[in-house]
């Protein structure tokens, strides 16, 4: 019981984002209005949010911008249009996914931006790339993470060659990621158990990004 309440009980050290842009445009592409983004970031403020992931920074060159809401692409001036100079306890965030941003363009400076995080976004079989953006952000003066998506589908040797490899990174936390909603408690307690090896390893946070799968009547955890 002691155990439990220490569970239930309030713990500096976790930090919790809402990805309610972010993953919320994936179903309506990214069409939200400016007053449902403001009134989202006041809540976030009032919730005690840690952080708040506007969408993404897409390539404005891959995809068409008059098919998509302006979250897809996070300009930091749209940002800034929203949050102002953000003088709040709340962090911005934005996804950027290997081979889907224009990251060495259109993330600038830090110092000249109003976001704090960037979440780097990537596969098993885009990790060399994903590396080339974690150090990129990083010397730009960010926070920075980085999401392995699909580890349901991967082998647990490759998965652990990964973590080796981010963990020589200056990326800042690995995030065990349910892209499927498909990982049962079970699996998730084993991969959890890898991430936190490396993530002492080298001195990394770990984070959990899951889902529900919908077809499904498991629940596997929620953000």
């Amino acid at each position: 019981m002691k155990k439990l309440s220490e569970l239930m009980g309030y713990r500096s050290s976790v930090r919790v984002i809402d990805a309610t842009l972010r993953d919320g445009g994936l179903v309506n592409d990214f069409y939200f209005t400016d007053e449902f983004v403001t009134a989202l970031y006041k809540t976030n403020i009032k919730a005690g949010v840690d952080y708040m992931e506007f969408g993404y920074k897409a390539s404005r060159e891959m995809f068409d911008e008059n098919k998509f809401g302006k979250w897809k692409f996070c300009r930091d001036d749209d940002i800034r249009a929203i949050v102002g100079e953000n003088d709040t306890d709340l962090k911005i965030a934005v996804m950027a996914d290997v081979g889907r941003c224009d990251y060495k363009q259109d993330i600038i400076s830090r110092c000249d931006s109003p976001i704090d995080l960037i979440r780097v976004a990537t596969y098993l079989h885009t990790i060399p790339a994903a590396v080339d953006m974690i150090e990129n952000a990083k010397n730009k003066g960010y926070e920075v993470s980085c999401n392995i998506m699909a580890i349901s589908n991967a082998q647990e040797s490759d998965l652990r060659i990964a973590l080796d490899t981010l963990g020589q990174t200056p990326v800042d936390v690995f995030y065990i990621v349910d892209s499927f909603g498909s990982l049962y408690p079970e699996q998730i307690a084993r991969i959890a158990d890898a991430y936190m090896e490396f993530a002492d390893k080298y001195n990394k946070k770990v984070g959990i990004h899951a889902h529900k799968d919908r077809k499904s009547t498991r629940l596997n955890s929620s953000h």
